[in-house]
């Protein structure tokens, strides 16, 4: 990844905004800062949060809180819990997530 045209900044989070995704089942709620080429993410994944999509976009993720299942698009599956992280590139393996007792995500991409 290149990280372009992004000045040194600091975020607090409990400043950004709330937007909220509904999945299948449950809700993904975003703080979003978009800097150049780069969106970084502090997502939190309601308990019973099933994505409604497969996701091809490359990410960095990072467990913080609870524990996530990400299936990939060759049929395995993957558990993370606090500490673990995940990368992958654009248009590498098609995944998607979801968690029963919900999480709280890092996500650079």
């Amino acid at each position: 990844m290149a990280i372009e045209a992004v000045p040194f900044t600091t975020t607090d989070w409990a400043k950004v905004p709330v937007t909220e995704h509904p999945g299948t089942t449950g809700v993904a709620r975003w703080r979003t800062v978009l800097q150049g080429n780069v969106r970084v993410r502090m997502v939190e994944y309601s308990p019973g949060y099933v994505a409604d999509h497969w996701c091809e976009r490359g990410h960095v993720l990072l467990v913080l809180e609870g524990e996530l299942v990400t299936e990939l698009a060759d049929g395995r599956e993957v558990r993370l819990r606090p500490g673990t992280s995940y990368q992958v590139g654009d248009g590498v393996m098609a995944h998607r997530s979801r968690t029963a007792g919900g999480a709280r995500l890092f996500i650079v991409d």
